[in-house]
């Protein structure tokens, strides 16, 4: 930009010349002034500079000490050694330079266009012109007068139009700015949302409408912090793994008491508006992010993986968004009062985080235990990740819990690794111990349960942009719990309709329900959208 306030600076120069030769040759007096498209404003007065050397009047006074040839007179725009004939406004400083004897450049042979001009350097050149412009007069030199008048007329038109144009946009724009900042929402609070519409169909339920929308408004006072508000609100709506978990207990469902391990992650969404989340992120020190709220969920901030972690953009089944067992389902789901922390120490590829949520902490007692912000149900998480490279994660994790008067201990393993731009798999392993009387299952628990997943992510098939996926796994592998093991399938293919919607088919397969060997085989289909606003 100062490169070209210098150029322009110049080419207006060379147009005052054409002016001031108008007003004062009397010879073309019936030539009507050229009048400006724009007023020029009138200069604030400024306080009586002092006495400048010839040198300083030519030059800026910087280069004054060092100037062998305080006029330094460029004869040629061949002698500027830092203009060349591609520049655009060579033309421009020949025909001022040689046409007009004007001398531009500094003694070092440099005109310096990317430099702006002061207007001690822009008075001297004016009084030069106005020099030149009067031995022109004294030759009467009236046709190349007359020809740059033209020219001038020619510019002044042109510019002109453009000058109305951008005068007009700029109107505009000032009234769409006075508009925005009429109707924003806040100056510091971003709004923004998200609705799922899952229209499922299985072999054991009939066809059912799931649906859910969040709205987050994210909220930074300094650039460095976030504080997230998150209302949500659903319709209540199941699917057909939903349905026969609810036959049972209800034990490894998406709404399981043990485990969340069911089809659609977004069932069971109340039709009443709730707060999901309510959490201040700020940075206390460089590589550490500290995280307290009266609402969160520990899959927030732990057992997070690329690949398989959002059930609202790859796969749909809780199981496959989280481990089972690290992540805790009656505390996640309903979220509660808590501490995260993420440390990444020395830029090392290293990755340190820790929480502990309590799902009860707003209660002095609650229908099973005392409840409190140390009471039943609440889970402490430890997870230690580690970049092998950019393509390849490992994290091991540590889960110690409460729920519904059960102790829970348990170790996870994640795993992930992009093959390439369109090829990547992932893991999640796990195992651990549940001991004490559930009330709300009726059942004394002396487990060690283990679970483990494993899918593909394809990329660019057919569509570009498009996700594929598949995944298997066992979610709660234990010989003392039922008659069998249940085993979970889920293959989809996702893929972007515009900026704001998705469109992911969707199938899920779940064998042996609540690990019940008297539960057939469920198919599922399910045709799921997501709407960003």
């Amino acid at each position: 930009m100062k490169k070209v306030s210098s150029w322009l600076q110049m080419s207006y120069l060379s147009t005052l010349i054409g002016v001031v030769g108008v007003s004062m040759e009397p010879a073309i007096a019936q030539i009507p002034s050229p009048s400006l498209a724009e007023p020029t404003p009138p200069v604030a007065p400024l306080d009586q500079p002092p006495a400048l050397s010839e040198c300083e009047i030519t030059l800026a006074p910087a280069d004054c000490e060092t100037a062998d040839d305080a006029l330094g007179q460029v004869r040629s725009v061949e002698e500027l050694t830092d203009v060349s004939p591609n520049d655009w406004a060579y033309q421009s400083l020949k025909s001022m330079i040689e046409r007009y004897d004007l001398s531009l450049g500094y003694p070092d042979q440099k005109f310096r266009g990317n430099q702006p001009v002061t207007r001690y350097e822009f008075a001297a050149a004016v009084s030069q012109a106005l020099d030149q412009l009067l031995s022109q007069l004294a030759r009467q030199e009236f046709s190349a007068i007359r020809e740059d008048y033209a020219t001038l007329r020619r510019l002044q038109q042109s510019y002109s139009t453009i000058s109305q144009s951008l005068d007009r946009r700029l109107t505009q724009l000032d009234t769409q700015m006075q508009q925005l900042e009429q109707q924003q929402f806040s100056v510091t609070t971003k709004l923004s949302g998200e609705t799922v519409l899952a229209i499922t169909d299985g072999n054991s339920a009939s066809a059912t409408l799931i649906a859910r929308t969040r709205l987050n408004l994210n909220t930074s006072f300094n650039g460095r912090d976030r504080l997230l508000t998150q209302l949500e609100v659903g319709n209540n709506g199941g699917d057909a793994v939903s349905k026969a978990q609810d036959k049972g207990a209800n034990r490894l469902g998406s709404l399981g008491l043990l485990a969340g391990a069911g089809g659609a992650d977004y069932v069971g969404v109340e039709s009443t508006v709730r707060l999901s989340q309510l959490h201040y992120t700020f940075q206390p020190i460089d590589q550490l992010a500290v995280t307290v709220g009266a609402r969160l969920s520990p899959r927030d901030y732990i057992d997070r993986n690329r690949f398989a972690n959002d059930p609202a953009r790859d796969f749909s089944s809780s199981f496959f968004a989280n481990n089972p067992l690290i992540i805790q389902n009656q505390v996640d789901r309903p979220g509660g009062a808590g501490l995260a922390l993420a440390w990444q120490p020395f830029d090392l590829p290293l990755k340190v985080r820790a929480l502990y949520v309590a799902a009860d902490a707003d209660a002095t007692a609650s229908g099973i235990a005392e409840g409190g912000l140390f009471g039943d149900r609440y889970q402490g998480s430890f997870e230690l990740e580690y970049g092998f490279t950019d393509s390849i994660a490992a994290r091991l994790q540590y889960t110690r819990a409460k729920v519904n008067e059960v102790d829970i201990s348990a170790f996870g393993l994640n795993l992930e690794w992009a093959v390439n731009n369109q090829f990547a798999v992932f893991g999640r392993f796990g195992f651990g111990s549940y001991e004490g009387f559930n009330p709300l299952i009726g059942e004394d628990l002396d487990l060690n349960p283990a679970t483990w997943a494993v899918g593909l992510i394809v990329r660019n098939i057919v569509i570009p942009g498009s996700t594929a996926g598949v995944a298997i796994g066992q979610p709660f592998i234990e010989a003392d719990l039922g008659s069998a093991t249940q085993t979970n399938f889920e293959a989809f293919y996702s893929f972007a309709f515009n900026d704001n919607i998705i469109i992911t088919p969707a199938l899920i397969v779940v064998d042996s329900a609540d690990n019940s060997e008297s539960s057939r085989t469920i198919w599922q289909g399910l045709l799921r959208l997501v709407f960003i606003f």
